[in-house]
C-alpha cells in the first residue's frame, strides 16, 4: 500500500484518463491487464491461502490456495459470503459485522476446518481501508496456512513420548514383582529339599505335597506372565524372516481352540492359499494375531461368529478379523489405540496399542471398522517381502547417505 501523502505513476496516469486518446488508452488497459496476471500467477503459487473480503463478509479475491482450504470455486468469488461457507470460521472468530466494522481487528489464530476436508488451518486477518473519492472502503485481507501435518506430527510425537513412558512404567513394575517371585522361587525349592529329608521318617500328608507343587506351578506361571509381557511391550527391532502368514494364524487358533470351543464361538476361515510371504518377527506377528482373537472373543462373549479372511494385491497381504460382537461406537473408534482404553471391566487395555505398534514395526497397517450390535472388523495389511525389501533398502542407503554428509 502507498502511503496516503503519495501516488504511484499508475494513479497519475489513471488520474489523466480523460485525456488519454485510444491508443494511450489501449497500452494502458494492457498494462494493467498484465500486472493483474502477473500478480495472480505469483499469488497462485503461493503455498499460502489468500483471501480478501469486504466488511459484509463476500469474498472479493481468493488464490488456488485458498479455493482448496475451504472449498470454492472461481465462479463464486464476489458473491459468496466466507462466514457462510466456512461456519468453523465464523464461530472461531466470533465474527460480528457492526462490531468489526466499528473496530476492526488483527486477528491470529489456529481453527479446525472441517469442510471440504478436515484440516487444521492458522489464521492471520487484517484490516485495510481503501480511500475512495465517496469514502474509506473497509476490507480484511486474509492468510490461510495449512498446518495439519505439522499438528499431526505434534500429536503424534506426544503420543509416542506417552507410551513410551508407559512402557517404561510397566517394565519397572514387572521387574519389580520379578524379585519377590524370584525370592519365592528360592524359598519354595528350600523347602521341597527340605522335606524330601523328612520323606523316609515322617509320612508327609498327600495335601502338603500338593499344595507345595501348586504354589510352585502359579509362580513359575506367573513369572511367564511377566516374562511375556515384558516381551510384548519392549519395543525391540523384529527380527525379520520369511514368515507364512497362514502357518502363524493357524498356530494361534490351535492354542485358542479350547477358549473358543468353551464359549461357543463358531469360526469361518476363507483363506487363499497362494498367500505371498512376508518378512516378519514369528513371535510378535504371533503376539499380534492373538491379541486381535482375544479382542474378539471377549467383545462377543458366549456364542457367536468369527469370520477371518485373508488375501493379497501386487503389494500387500490382508488379514481381515470379523467379529458379531458388540461393536465400537464411532465417537469411540479413535481412542482404541490409546494406551488403557478399553470398554471391558476386564483388561489392561494396551491390547491392541501392541498390535499398532507391531504392524507399525513391520511396515504395515491396522484399520478397524465397527457398528454398535453388529460387530468389529479388524484389517491387518502387511507388505510383501518384495515391498518390505525395497523399504528396508532404501532406509539403509537412507542412513548411509547421512553418515556421509
Amino acid at each position: 500500500l502507498m502511503p496516503p501523502n503519495r501516488s504511484s505513476s499508475l494513479d497519475r496516469v489513471l488520474g489523466r484518463l480523460d485525456d488519454l486518446d485510444s491508443v494511450n488508452l489501449t497500452i494502458l488497459v494492457q498494462r494493467l491487464a498484465r500486472e493483474r496476471h502477473l500478480l495472480e500467477t505469483v499469488f497462485n503459487a503461493i503455498e499460502e491461502g489468500i483471501l480478501v473480503v469486504n466488511e459484509m463478509g463476500i469474498i472479493e479475491y481468493s488464490n488456488t490456495t485458498a479455493n482448496k482450504l475451504i472449498g470454492l470455486k472461481p465462479r463464486d468469488v464476489g458473491k459468496a459470503v466466507l462466514w457462510k461457507i466456512v461456519p468453523d470460521l465464523a464461530r472461531s472468530l466470533n465474527f460480528n459485522v457492526k462490531e468489526h466494522i466499528k473496530k476492526p481487528p488483527s486477528v491470529s489464530r489456529e481453527i479446525e476446518l472441517n469442510y471440504p476436508e478436515h484440516r487444521y488451518v492458522r489464521l492471520y486477518m487484517v484490516p485495510f481501508r481503501e480511500r475512495r473519492k465517496l469514502g474509506e472502503k473497509l476490507r480484511f485481507a486474509i492468510i490461510l496456512t495449512d498446518v495439519t501435518a505439522d499438528k499431526i506430527s505434534t500429536e503424534k510425537l506426544i503420543e509416542n513420548e506417552k507410551i513410551s513412558s508407559i512402557f517404561m512404567l510397566a517394565a519397572g513394575v514387572a521387574h519389580e514383582l520379578g524379585n519377590p517371585l524370584n525370592s519365592l522361587t528360592i524359598h519354595l525349592q528350600l523347602i521341597r529339599s527340605q522335606l524330601k529329608k523328612f520323606e523316609n521318617k515322617v509320612q508327609l500328608p498327600e495335601k502338603v505335597q500338593s499344595s507345595l507343587q501348586v504354589c510352585m506351578n502359579e509362580v513359575q506361571r506367573l513369572d511367564g506372565i511377566i516374562r511375556h509381557f515384558l516381551e510384548a511391550i519392549r519395543p525391540a527391532p523384529p527380527d525379520l524372516d520369511e514368515i507364512n502368514v497362514l502357518e502363524v494364524l493357524e498356530e494361534v487358533l490351535h492354542f485358542s481352540a479350547d477358549e473358543l470351543k468353551n464359549l461357543g464361538i463358531h469360526v469361518d476361515i476363507e483363506i487363499n492359499e497362494d498367500l505371498p510371504v512376508i518378512m516378519a518377527d514369528h513371535n510378535q506377528l504371533k503376539q499380534a494375531f492373538f491379541n486381535v482373537l482375544k479382542n474378539a472373543m471377549e467383545a462377543m462373549g458366549k456364542g457367536g461368529d468369527l469370520k477371518i479372511h485373508t488375501h493379497s494385491d501386487d503389494e500387500f497381504v490382508f488379514i481381515h478379523f470379523a467379529d458379531s460382537g458388540s461393536g465400537i461406537p464411532q465417537e469411540d473408534l479413535s481412542k482404541v489405540f490409546q494406551p488403557y482404553y478399553t470398554t471391558k471391566t476386564e483388561g489392561s487395555g494396551l491390547g491392541m496399542m501392541i498390535v499398532q505398534r507391531i504392524l507399525h514395526d513391520h511396515g504395515g497397517k491396522i484399520g478397524i471398522d465397527s457398528r454398535p450390535g453388529v460387530g468389529t472388523v479388524v484389517t491387518l495389511e502387511f507388505p510383501q517381502k518384495h515391498r518390505r525389501t525395497r523399504l528396508l533398502e532404501g532406509n539403509r542407503e537412507a542412513c548411509s547417505n547421512e553418515s556421509e554428509v
